[in-house]
This record gives C-alpha cells, sequence and structure tokens, in this order.
C-alpha cells in the first residue's frame, strides 16, 4: 500500500512539474498567422490556444483586472483571453451608452496579457451591426495595440438567424480594412451566421481581400452535438480556418446541465483538429456557464470550493491540454 501510495504521488508530482510557475505562451509563440486552415506561430509551426473569456465587460466589470488573468495564466494554464465588451444600448453600460466605462474595462486586460506575455481577444460583443461605431473602435484598438503580437480582434460576436452571410462578409471586410490601416498583421475573427453555427455556409465564400482571418465557432455541449459538429467539419474538409472564440459544456442558453461526456467530445474533436478555444465565462452569476462563486474573489487566488463545476472542468481541460503541448515547455523557463 505505501509503494502504491508513493507512486501515485510521484506521478502526480511528474504531471504537475511540467506547469512552469510562471509561463509566457505569447514570449514562445509570438506573432501569429493563418496558413491554410491552421493556426500558426512566428515559426512556422501549427498551435493550438487555449483559455478563457471574461463575461459581459458591463456585467462583471470587477473581473477585469491583471490579478485575475494572472492567476487564470498561472493556475488554470489559459494562453488566450478574451475581453467581451457588451456593445449594447440596451443593457446597462454598454460601450454604445458608456464607452469610457467599456474602455476602463477591457484595456487593462488588453495590457495585462501583453505583460503577462499572454495573448487577448479583443471582442465586440454584440448580436447586431454597427459598422460605424465598430470600425471607430477597432480603428483606435489597432492604433493603439496593433504592433503587439498578443492582440486578436474578433469584430462580430454572434450574427443573429437574421444575419446572412453576404452582409455579414461585407460588414466584415469593412471592419477589416480599418483595423488594416494601423495592424496589417494580427488575426481577426469573423463571426459566421445563426450565432456562429454555420461555418459551412463561410467556408462556401470566404473573404479573400485580407490575410490573417479565421471565423468564429460557437458551441454549447448540452444542446450543440453531432449535426454542428458534421457542419464544422464540412467547413474544414473546405479549408476554413476556425476558432472557437466561445463554448462550454451547458445548454446554449448558459443554464441547465453540464453534458461533460459531450462536453469532452468536442474538446477531443478541437484537439484532434488543432482547433483553438476560448471557454465562456469568468463571472459569478447564478447559472451553469459562470465559473466562479460570488462569494469567490475578484483577483483570482480560487480555491476549489469557490469554482463551479463548470470552472473545476474548464480548469481540467487547460491543464491537461496546454499542460502537455510540447511547444509550451520552454515558456516560464
Amino acid at each position: 500500500m505505501f509503494l502504491a501510495l508513493c507512486a501515485v504521488l510521484l506521478n502526480l508530482s511528474l504531471s504537475y512539474a511540467q506547469y512552469p510557475a510562471d509561463w509566457r505562451p505569447a514570449d514562445v509563440h509570438g506573432a501569429l498567422s493563418v496558413k491554410g486552415r491552421f493556426l500558426c506561430n512566428e515559426q512556422g509551426d501549427t498551435i493550438t490556444l487555449r483559455g478563457v473569456s471574461f463575461g459581459w465587460h458591463n456585467l462583471w466589470p470587477r473581473f477585469y483586472n491583471q490579478a485575475a488573468l494572472k492567476w487564470l495564466k498561472n493556475d488554470w494554464k489559459a494562453s488566450v483571453f478574451r475581453a467581451a465588451m457588451g456593445v449594447y444600448k440596451g443593457v446597462e453600460d454598454g460601450y454604445l451608452e458608456n464607452p469610457d466605462f467599456a474602455l476602463n474595462c477591457i484595456e487593462p486586460v488588453i495590457r495585462a496579457a501583453i505583460a503577462e506575455g499572454a495573448y487577448v481577444i479583443i471582442d465586440w460583443h454584440a448580436h447586431d451591426f454597427h459598422p460605424e461605431e465598430a470600425k471607430a473602435f477597432f480603428r483606435k484598438m489597432a492604433r493603439e495595440y496593433g504592433a503587439y503580437p498578443n492582440v486578436l480582434y474578433e469584430i462580430f460576436n454572434e450574427p443573429t438567424h437574421k444575419h446572412f452571410w453576404p452582409e455579414i462578409k461585407a460588414y466584415a471586410e469593412d471592419v477589416i480594412a480599418a483595423i488594416r490601416e494601423f495592424d496589417p498583421d494580427n488575426i481577426v475573427i469573423v463571426g459566421t451566421p445563426s450565432w456562429d453555427q454555420h461555418v459551412d455556409i463561410a467556408a462556401a465564400d470566404p473573404i479573400r481581400k485580407f490575410d490573417n482571418i479565421m471565423y468564429a465557432c460557437h458551441f454549447y455541449a448540452a444542446s450543440h452535438k453531432d449535426g454542428n459538429r458534421a457542419r464544422v467539419q464540412k467547413a474544414l474538409d473546405m479549408g476554413l480556418p476556425i476558432f472557437f472564440t466561445e463554448c462550454a459544456g451547458m445548454e446554449h442558453t448558459g443554464n441547465g446541465f453540464l453534458d461533460i461526456p459531450e462536453w469532452t467530445r468536442w474538446v477531443e474533436f478541437m484537439e484532434k483538429n488543432h482547433l483553438s478555444w476560448v471557454n465562456w465565462s469568468i463571472s459569478n452569476k447564478n447559472e451553469t456557464c459562470s465559473m466562479i462563486l460570488p462569494r469567490g474573489s475578484y483577483e483570482g487566488g480560487w480555491a476549489d470550493d469557490v469554482i463551479k463545476p463548470a470552472g473545476i472542468q474548464c480548469r481540467k481541460f487547460l491543464r491537461q491540454y496546454n499542460g502537455n503541448d510540447p511547444l509550451y515547455q520552454k515558456s516560464g523557463e
């Protein structure tokens, strides 16, 4: 019994020894690019980014700080973060209503990711077109942060069933042109029809005017299953570069039961196909997808008893796959 216990402890110590105490994945990978359907690092290696999304800035602003990001990077092993900037006037303190507050929330996260050697997605978290406002915002972001390889731009969170690909594509080309005035290289992620479900439609008519473009796909595992994966596979077979900028294990409402077997199938599918993913969300609402309990700190340092089941599983996936990714082993040395 004693020898068996020692073997278990040794295996655990070896498993955790591969995680640097302060790892800096963006320092390892550098500037990102798209080659064919794959995301690649500065050395030309195909890579997979894995991380977490903060909740809407105007609903959970207190999580938008460097301490929380640093904890998620070093403890959860997230390599990419999504700053979900709520846009609408209909939700209090959205960007269109209170742009100063929005910028005061997301810019510390952008700067923290750069300082901590991680990647950050600047997410225009909207479900409708606001082209002029979006262009002005992304020009500002590209002007201020486009020189940093850490930055990616998500220019339309989730087009709804009311938005068809030709108009989504035209909007995207307009906004990408504004970004490229100041940032010629960093990755831009384009929304796809029906809440980022129909990447196959985009694959039939992709954007060709610009380089380093990827396409968003979202899933919630208890609702989206084999049919959704079949559409993704069809798009991949057509050569579309896909980034899962939002995903999780419960129903599409963000609530309901946590379907860990189906979530695991999705993660295994993404890993098999070298698809980057970001899990929703770092927030503390009374819902399944919010990963932190209300009594948890806003600045990280979370013990298991303040991490909700979705957060426990997300952290497990991140530590498993980022921790075993050989391209990350040099990070933090």
